[in-house]
């Protein structure tokens, strides 16, 4: 069945047609938010306070750009960011694209799957190897909906997005937020101890390289433009969709470091781990935070692990050309997660780590994204501008030179 033209969703009725228009950005909103950025904000807020906050707003800023790009491309092209890689780049140059690129879904799995397993072993007691089986059954039941129409899993993501909002405004509205430390937290600077890892972490939690490439894809077969004034009204949309989709996760994000910075502040109780804020969040706040907390976290793991699952086929589909059945996908993304569980590993510990090397993913997305989106050849009229290019180049520089620092600052030269 062919995909309705722009002027025939539209012509349902303005509003109605046009909130039929919005969704990817709020699939890719959901990947922003999934646990490792709860792991690395509340790690964030209850080590350094306020500190980071700026790190926050400054990478969901990033990801507005970055996913704006993705968006562009796949409507202007009608083909995913792997497909053009694979058209434009050396096999050998695809092969590493794609090792890479599977590598950084494996770490997302790790931290989506972990972060879920811990919501349910914090809601119900329940071992966190139980907990990754219930996560992986749900998750493959959510991709059921991605089976039965674009509509039902974009609402289902959606839905999941507002628990997590509801989750953390829940905890958020218990504790007392001092406004001038707040406005302290956007003052670019960065402390001793991890406060760099920690920064790093939370850029690779907002600006996800799997979701990048998933964004891209999303927006190719949705709907199909009638002529170029149809195209411009679809970008438009998805300047809207992404805009207010990264809005929502932004908010989440700083909700998160914001919530543990004032809520963890000095009750003298370390807090070392998820385990420990939910504990000490029922403790000081009151059971309905703590659940409300946790909720929360059950949420983004398991609407975010699906989203990675997806994201994995386009990897694979447009850099080699391969499928799998998404059932295959999943059981085998899940591994991994499950065998860390089975050791024993600290499920806080891997969902900072998984987030560090998300980190190092993002130039490899980001290189290729920009470079495509400005060429003219392929995109036309719809090509960056050049403000726009210098804006998406610094982003990458930028993230590099962190990952650069912290490689450093890990093996002692600094």
């Amino acid at each position: 069945m062919a995909a309705p033209t722009v002027g025939e969703v539209l012509g349902r009725g303005r509003v109605r047609g046009g909130l039929r228009l919005l969704g990817p950005g709020f699939v890719a909103a959901i990947a922003y938010v999934d646990p490792g950025n709860v792991a690395t904000n509340v790690s964030a807020g209850a080590r350094h306070g306020y500190l980071l906050l700026w790190v926050v707003v400054v990478a969901n800023l990033m990801a507005v750009v970055v996913q704006h790009l993705s968006a562009k491309l796949g409507l202007v092209t009608g083909r995913s960011l792997p497909e053009l890689c694979r058209d434009r780049y050396p096999a050998r140059v695809n092969r590493v694209l794609w090792i890479q690129a599977e590598l950084v879904a494996i770490a997302t799995d790790l931290a989506e799957f972990v972060g879920a397993a811990l919501a349910i072993h914090l809601l119900t007691g329940a071992p966190l190897l139980v907990g990754a089986a219930i996560t992986g059954a749900a998750s493959f039941a959510l991709l059921t909906l991605r089976d039965r129409g674009y509509r039902r899993f974009e609402r289902a993501v959606a839905a999941a997005l507002a628990v997590i909002l509801v989750g953390f405004g829940v905890a958020l509205v218990a504790v007392d937020v001092v406004p001038a430390d707040l406005v302290g937290g956007l003052v670019p600077r960065l402390a001793g101890g991890d406060a760099l890892l920690l920064a790093v972490g939370i850029v690779g939690a907002t600006v996800m390289p799997h979701v990048v490439y998933l964004h891209s894809a999303l927006m190719t077969d949705r709907f199909r433009p009638g002529d170029p004034d149809e195209l411009r009204a679809l970008l438009r949309f998805a300047r809207l969709d992404v805009g207010l989709a990264m809005l929502t996760a932004g908010a989440v994000n700083a909700a998160m470091l914001v919530f543990a910075a004032a809520a963890f502040a000095g009750v003298g109780t370390p807090i070392a781990d998820l385990d420990d804020a939910y504990r000490v969040t029922g403790l000081v706040l009151g059971s309905a935070a703590a659940v409300g907390f946790a909720l929360a976290l059950l949420a983004s793991g398991l609407s975010s692990s699906s989203v990675g699952t997806l994201a994995g086929q386009v990897v694979m589909a447009g850099f080699i050309g391969r499928r799998i059945p998404l059932v295959v996908r999943r059981t085998v993304t899940m591994a991994p997660a499950l065998a860390c569980l089975a050791v024993g590993l600290g499920p806080t510990d891997l969902l900072i780590v998984s987030q560090v090397v998300l980190s190092f993913g993002i130039p490899f997305v980001l290189v290729p994204l920009v470079e495509l989106t400005a060429s003219r050849r392929l995109m036309g009229e719809f090509a960056n501008p050049r403000p726009l290019t210098a804006l998406a180049s610094v982003i990458a520089i930028v993230v590099v030179a962190m990952n650069v620092l912290l490689l450093a600052t890990t093996v002692g030269v600094t």
